[in-house]
């Protein structure tokens, strides 16, 4: 087995729902209490985890989400999307799963590298200023690339 602290961990975080949001933040803290270098790029719908005005408020995505254990056509029913949230929030609570924002900041504090994607903050008008602190840098995706050479990579 190779020695921790010569691994690095990439991961890409593409997605913005509340369900989505914790596989990645998730990898990213088991890499870094394993002593493994550990950076996250978050583009497209994935910068509404490190947005400030929505890393609080995500929901989970109950149409077109094939592992939700109700019909689509009740996922689509007014009311059904935040009831979900609610109920997956209230079950995180129960098991002490730090927020979004808590977590954010536990992997800052743990080493963990973060950056916003340049080309998916022009595209939806975001500024540096509407990211969280913690973000390092707003960087391009072949930024990503150099700086992640050689480091496993997951895309989610």
């Amino acid at each position: 087995m190779s020695d921790p602290s010569e691994r690095k961990l990439a991961i890409i975080c593409s997605k913005g729902s509340l369900d989505m949001a914790y596989p990645g933040l998730i990898l990213a803290n088991a890499a870094r209490m394993a002593g493994v270098d550990a950076m996250i790029f978050f583009t497209f719908w994935g910068l509404d985890l490190i947005h400030k005005d929505k890393c609080d408020h995500l929901h989970v995505a109950t149409v077109g989400n094939p592992s939700m254990p109700m019909p689509t056509m009740l996922g689509g029913l007014p009311g059904m999307e935040a009831m979900a949230s609610s109920m997956m929030r209230k079950q995180m609570a129960s098991l002490e799963i730090p927020t979004v924002r808590e977590f954010i900041t536990m992997l800052d504090e743990t080493g963990t590298e973060m950056y916003g994607c340049r080309l998916a903050m022009e595209m939806f008008k975001y500024d540096r200023s509407d990211l969280l602190p913690e973000v390092k840098d707003v960087i391009t995706a072949m930024d990503f690339i150099e700086m992640t050479e050689g480091a496993q990579t997951i895309f989610v």
